[in-house]
């Protein structure tokens, strides 16, 4: 539920006990989790984009307008939220190994928890400049990767040691799954203005 976000970044190992105890349904998280939090970066770069523009560090500024803005926002939203089902299901995928394998739907619920710094650090996308976004972005990397440390040897039931071998491959994965979601927003977003860069294949 939303109130485990301040656990989670206050005292992540007392929150995951709690949530573990919980046995969350997939819809229930989404419900009163994901669709919240996802909502911030959206609503944020809505708000970036269409009142003050993404800068590079120039004095020039890319803004979208309010209709293209809204229809990119909904498949912003979108991306997320099936991101947030993918990451769960590799996680269910790397852990066969383990006898105590939780269910994919737990794996889910695992990666919605997991993904919350990453939700919050996107309220810097509100005036979008580059650098702080990604700055912004580094950070809710770093500490989602605490909370899948933290959080994954008492989530599978298994040792430190295979926690930290798993979660190291869940977090490449999950590198990888964020910097493909990070391409379709920048292509997403910029396809609303006419500096564009997908609509310079197209000339």
């Amino acid at each position: 539920m939303i109130n485990h976000v301040w656990g989670l970044i206050h005292h992540p190992e007392k929150e995951w006990r709690s949530i573990n105890k919980e046995h969350e349904s997939v819809s229930h998280l989404y419900l009163h989790h994901v669709l919240l939090l996802a909502a911030i970066p959206v609503v944020s770069t809505f708000i970036g984009t269409t009142q003050f523009g993404w800068t590079f560090g120039g004095n020039d500024t890319i803004k979208v307008s309010m209709l293209n803005g809204l229809s990119l926002g909904v498949l912003f939203y979108f991306l997320i939220l099936a991101a947030v089902a993918v990451v769960g299901s590799l996680i269910h995928r790397m852990a066969r190994q383990y006898p105590s394998r939780p269910s994919r739907h737990e794996c889910i619920v695992f990666a919605g928890y997991i993904a919350t710094p990453l939700f919050l650090s996107g309220i810097f996308a509100v005036y979008p400049i580059i650098w702080l976004c990604t700055l912004a972005c580094v950070v809710g990397i770093c500490y989602t990767a605490y909370l899948l440390y933290k959080g994954t040897p008492s989530f599978l039931g298994i040792s430190h040691e295979n926690g930290f071998i798993l979660s190291s491959t869940t977090l490449g994965v999950g590198i990888l799954v964020l910097e493909a979601v990070l391409a379709g927003i920048v292509l997403l977003w910029s396809m609303g203005s006419e500096h564009s860069v997908v609509w310079y294949f197209f000339q």
